[in-house]
């Protein structure tokens, strides 16, 4: 079979994994006859650099040279073949294909070639064959589109789509979901509008649903008024509710047929591997008994095979339902615990904590919500007004006779990588009036080191308006000191689960005592978060760390408790 220009890209995107520039160039010279492929390739030496490329460019086929691993080559092969997604994987390795192959090839690569046996015919065969393989899998999927954009439905397809998709999730060790679609009396719509109107009907749905789902996953309409969704790499019961609520979005909106918005609802059934079984068969039974448990309740609604799953997800929809409530019914509060320098004991400043006052549960502890509203975008919005009440209370310090006192906030990773921050927080100051030196924006390794020019960027914009910068939860990250000497970072939180090894753990000391050296050699104060007993405070104060935080000295606090203590504090140093 052969595919037309307009049916495939006409320029191979190649990515080598190689430690060697040499390699990089032999393996490229190796394509540089193939005018049909015409390649464009890209030389990655570095395991940091292949995160960002897989997970941000786009390839065609990967060329892996097995040397080119972090300890384990299976691992990174496992790592590999996950985050690639349908990108193939060519390996190259110095042993005979007799010996490796089959172990490569079932961890996950599309094929396999000895370095000895090398040349420019097997290589480039080898490379066109899974790009040819990749457009190919492509145009099924663009054809398989378009039967459930034309109403086709296909069955066999479908089991053949989720049988794919169990061997990868099976090479992955991750889950899948399986969500089995069924609208509710769909005969009496068809009664109504008659056969085509409710085809057409379908259709929209099935548009709707594809625009609210990932690329990757699988939306196939397997009957009349069926459709089943694939979803893939799912982590926990979180993903799998946020998957439900799209679903249920998608479907709660009226659709128009023949010049009528009609309101449709539809049965879910969820099931999940491994636990509801590991073949299509399986999956989908339980989907299906699922789905007919679904339809007992009135409207739109959704079960799963398993009765804890289904109540884990109906809980994270609920918390997030209730938390949109939250932000818009003042139910969100802050509290403030203080910090403490260590060597006058009096309070520098405060870390501004998020807590909600649920009408029902009463508060709600930030391990429960914090999560929820990471992965559901909500963190962007409550943590702008987090910095909007900081700063309104950093100007009633002041006012209450306060002056100097430093409020600290927690920047969560999706808010520091909002397009708008810069120019949102710059709006909140500008409108607060605040003397821009007492706030401090706290940030982890992670959100500062996932793009490190971007951070950069940001924080040195926010810097010039006179915000400082902390690092929170040191020593629990992948970055080091070194690498965020070159950000305008001026204090360091050491991590309470080092704090708390104090007096159990001699490394525990060793690396509290590195830290604050290498910090006071960088010009950086450094806070110690989770201090509870005066052996951690004596310990702290003998090696110098500049301030303290935890319950020994003070709890968090709503804001009237924080003024009384302040005004405490103030009377004891008079006296």
């Amino acid at each position: 079979m052969t595919l037309s220009l307009d049916t495939r890209c006409d320029r191979l995107r190649l990515l080598v994994l190689t430690p060697h520039y040499t390699d990089f160039l032999w393996y490229r010279s190796m394509l540089s006859n193939e005018a049909d492929l015409n390649p464009d390739a890209t030389w990655c030496p570095d395991l940091i650099d292949c995160e960002d490329l897989i997970t941000n460019a786009s390839f065609d086929v990967i060329v892996w040279d097995c040397v080119f691993h972090g300890g384990s080559e299976l691992a990174f092969l496992q790592y590999l073949t996950v985050s690639s997604e349908d990108r193939p994987i060519l390996a190259v390795s110095a042993e005979p294909c007799c010996e490796r192959s089959a172990d490569i090839v079932a961890g996950g690569a599309a094929d396999y070639l000895c370095r000895q046996t090398l040349d420019r015919w097997s290589f480039a065969r080898a490379v066109k064959c899974l790009w040819y393989r990749k457009q190919l899998s492509e145009l099924a999927h663009g054809q398989f589109g378009r039967e459930v954009a034309t109403g086709v439905i296909n069955r066999d397809l479908f089991f053949d789509r989720l049988q794919r998709a169990l061997l990868r999730a099976e090479r992955a060790n991750s889950r899948l979901v399986l969500i089995h679609v069924n609208l509710d009396g769909f005969r009496s719509i068809n009664e109504t509008f008659g056969y085509k109107k409710s085809d057409l009907l379908m259709l929209q749905l099935a548009e709707r649903l594809r625009n609210k789902l990932r690329r990757v996953d699988s939306l196939v309409r397997i009957g009349g008024d069926e459709l089943a969704i694939i979803v893939e790499k799912v982590e926990d019961s979180l993903d799998i509710s946020q998957v439900i609520r799209k679903v249920i979005e998608a479907l709660d909106e009226p659709v128009i047929v023949a010049g009528h918005n009609v309101v449709v609802s539809a049965s879910l059934g969820v099931a999940t591997y491994p636990e509801a079984g590991d073949s299509p068969e399986e999956l989908l039974r339980q989907a299906t008994r699922a789905m007919y448990e679904a339809k007992r309740d009135t409207g739109t609604s959704y079960r799963f095979y398993d009765r804890e799953l289904h109540i884990s997800a109906g809980h994270q929809l609920r918390l997030e339902g209730d938390l949109r409530n939250a932000i818009r019914g003042q139910e969100l509060e802050l509290y403030y615990q203080p910090r403490i320098d260590l060597a006058t004991e009096e309070v520098r400043g405060v870390e501004c904590l998020l807590r909600w006052n649920h009408p029902e549960r009463g508060i709600v502890g930030p391990d429960e919500f914090i999560p929820v509203a990471e992965r559901s975008g909500l963190i962007v919005p409550i943590g702008y007004w987090v910095i909007e009440q900081a700063c309104r209370r950093l100007q009633e310090s002041v006012e209450l006779g306060f002056p100097g006192l430093v409020f600290a906030v927690n920047l969560s990773f999706r808010q520091f990588h909002d397009p708008k921050m810069t120019e949102t927080i710059f709006r909140i100051i500008f409108n607060a009036s605040v003397d821009t030196s007492l706030l401090e924006l706290e940030l982890t390794e992670s959100a500062m080191m996932h793009d490190p020019k971007y951070a950069q960027r940001c924080l040195r914009e926010l810097n010039q308006l006179g915000i400082s910068f902390a690092l929170d939860d040191f020593g629990t990250g992948y970055s080091s000191l070194s690498n965020l000497q070159h950000l305008p970072i001026s204090l360091v939180k050491i991590d309470k689960s080092f704090v708390q090894e104090l007096g159990h753990s001699a490394d525990a000391e060793h690396i509290i005592r590195a830290i604050i050296t290498l910090a006071h050699s960088l010009q950086m104060s450094v806070v110690a978060e989770g201090v509870e007993t005066k052996g951690q405070l004596e310990f702290l104060r003998q090696h110098h760390c500049d301030e303290i935080q935890g319950y020994y000295f003070a709890r968090p606090m709503p804001w009237d408790d924080l003024v009384q203590f302040l005004t405490r504090q103030n009377q004891s140093a008079c006296l």
